[in-house]
């Protein structure tokens, strides 16, 4: 069983949907005891960085995260997703984030005329093998739609892009995975990426 997250952030309808199409269970939820038994558990998200920890923090959902982590449950962060699991964001100065993963959220430089957010499709690089890449060949495009970037300090980077600057896409920790992306809305490419993910086993970890 896939549990999905559920705190109010949106994005929430199309991965649960992805999800059936690769013909996992899933369930959407906040209940902690629902969570902690799931096989896999994703944090997707859309909006304010600042807004969802607030929302986090009110459906006592922080340290249910910090337990997925620490028992080693795969775990897959999508676009805000991503950016919650970092020490904090320039969105929202002196609001910590989860600190699983270490970290900033910059904003994209407002250069060379590119509209931001970043809306649209985007090749990826490979600066390290990611098990979420596997049979997926390199430049490959998936969907974006972000104001914010992660620059990661740790080397779990396994996917890149550039638009105004060199984006972390995607990283890889263990047993947290992350993509600034958004998988479920990148056709082929992206449900490969979901199937990858529903593949890694907690015993393997």
């Amino acid at each position: 069983m896939v549990a999905v997250i559920d705190y109010d952030a949106g994005n929430i309808k199309s991965v649960e949907k992805a999800i059936q199409f690769l013909g996992g269970e899933v369930i959407v939820t906040r209940d902690p005891e629902e969570i902690l038994k799931a096989s896999h558990v994703i944090l997707p998200g859309v909006g304010s960085f600042g807004d969802a920890i607030r929302k986090l923090e009110e459906y006592n959902l922080i340290p249910v995260i910090h337990e997925v982590a620490a028992r080693k449950i795969p775990f897959l962060g999508i676009c805000l997703g991503l950016q919650l699991l970092f020490e904090s964001s320039e969105e929202s100065p002196g609001i910590k984030g989860l600190g699983l993963l270490k970290g900033k959220i910059k904003r994209i430089p407002e250069e060379n005329q590119l509209k931001i957010p970043h809306i649209g499709w985007n090749a990826l690089s490979y600066p390290k093998s990611g098990r979420l890449y596997q049979g997926i060949k390199e430049h490959s495009y998936v969907y974006f739609v972000h104001s914010y970037y992660l620059e990661a300090e740790e080397d779990i980077v396994t996917a890149a892009t550039e638009y105004g600057t060199y984006i972390h896409a995607s990283v890889e920790k263990e047993n947290i995975f992350a993509c600034q992306f958004h998988p479920e809305k990148s056709s082929d490419v992206g449900l490969k990426i979901l199937k990858n993910f529903l593949e890694v086993k907690k015993e393997e970890l």
